[in-house]
């Protein structure tokens, strides 16, 4: 990887670990100022990497700056002297240099600690997410915005009084009692399925598919399976049904990187472990009686890694929306489910099914109706793609209701 494309994907993959390690160091208040170091510490590499050249480890380079700078800002700051450098040196009288641990286990256990902390109950639930996706997934205000169907300047706004409020209420970055871990493990996962969701399906970025959003979301749910504390059927739920939609990756974009939809995509291609991983967390998950939206999803996703078109299979997946609608109402969940329908009753009780829902802004809502109304009144279709092609954001939508309507025209 040559130095342009290697910045960029260690600052996706590396900055939010040196942040979140630096703010256990100095505590959530001083959030900004961890912030302010790890960026520093990318602007040293860019300056230095472009006269030097790439050195042999990259993130090594990376950490032994970020400590350095930390070690610096702690000796130059008063605010800094006792409550951060006389702690941290108590124990190293011979070095007298705070330890700043960057090793894989303690980025693991500060970002699992992090995670909990920005979950506090304190702030509302889409403050805790939002922070979340911003400090620990490295989501920019635009992605965040999307994902609660915003706008940047509100969650600018939510963003700031957050970090105020756990200011405020003095929140350690620690793990919560564990009485309270089921209650802030909940919004812990959503933050993961948003994360997902963000690199499966982006609108602020103008791409099929983020694979490293998708991978951070799986590598988070590990972290959580790994700790006792948190493997939870949940949990093993939400892996499951990333393994499953992670396994037909290679075969959801073309050569000339156009989407392949779900009907065309080359089963060949799939990733055989993965589904297996899937299948594995998915009995873990039926552990015990809880039932989440995670169970059905992932439930809904097994059975489409299973290619062939018959009865069985779509009757199923029919039902677990059926069951999803019912425990979680979403927009999507719906859409989806009236694509169930038209499989196993129909295109036309699926069309009456579909006009009911009048999601007149979601250009989903008209591809499908332009798909379902293909071959009985093609006048319908072409009025209904139109629409679509009319509200979609992103290029590869567009290129997708463009086939459609070029097929009939």
């Amino acid at each position: 990887m040559n130095q342009p494309e290697l910045i960029p994907h260690l600052f996706r993959t590396e900055f939010r670990k040196i942040t979140t390690v630096l703010c256990k160091l100095f505590g959530i208040e001083h959030i900004e100022i961890a912030e302010d170091l790890a960026s520093e510490t990318f602007l040293a590499a860019l300056e230095t990497w472009t006269y030097k050249g790439i050195p042999e480890n990259p993130t090594a380079w990376l950490y032994t700056v970020a400590k350095n700078k930390a070690r610096n800002y702690i000796k130059r700051n008063k605010l800094f002297s006792e409550k951060i450098a006389v702690s941290l040196i108590k124990s190293q009288s011979e070095s007298q240099e705070p330890e700043i641990d960057l090793s894989n286990q303690n980025i693991e256990d500060s970002q699992l600690q992090m995670l909990f902390a920005v979950c506090h109950p304190s702030l509302s639930t889409e403050s805790q997410i939002g922070l979340s996706l911003r400090i620990l997934c490295g989501l920019g205000i635009d992605e965040i915005a999307n994902a609660f169907l915003s706008n940047k300047e509100t969650i600018n706004k939510r963003l700031l009084r957050a970090k105020e409020k756990l200011r405020l209420e003095k929140v350690a970055i620690e793990f919560p009692p564990a009485s309270e871990i089921p209650a802030r493990l909940e919004n812990v996962l959503r933050t993961i399925y948003l994360l997902f969701n963000e690199g499966y399906y982006s609108e602020t970025q103008d791409t099929i598919l983020r694979e490293d959003l998708c991978l951070e979301a799986m590598r988070l749910a590990y972290m959580l399976l790994n700790n006792e504390k948190t493997n939870t059927t949940p949990v093993n739920a939400l892996l499951s049904l990333m393994c499953f939609h992670a396994s037909r990756f290679p075969s959801r974009k073309s050569d000339n990187g156009e989407i392949i939809l779900y009907q065309e995509q080359d089963e060949s291609l799939w990733d055989q472990e993965l589904i297996s991983k899937g299948v594995y967390y998915l009995n873990q998950s039926s552990r015990g009686n809880l039932l989440t939206k995670y169970h059905l999803e992932a439930s809904i996703a097994y059975w489409h890694t299973i290619k062939n078109d018959t009865q069985k299979k779509w009757g199923n997946i029919l039902q677990l929306y059926n069951h999803l609608l019912q425990l979680e109402y979403s927009p999507v969940a719906a859409l989806n489910r009236t694509f169930a329908l038209s499989k196993v009753k129909g295109k036309r009780a699926a069309i009456l099914e579909a006009e009911k829902l009048q999601l007149v802004n979601n250009h989903y809502y008209f591809t499908l109706l332009g798909e379902l109304y293909n071959d009985l009144v093609n006048q319908k279709a072409i009025e209904n793609f139109q629409k679509a092609l009319a509200l979609a954001k992103t290029q590869t939508d567009k290129q997708t209701i463009s086939k459609f309507l070029s097929g009939l025209l």
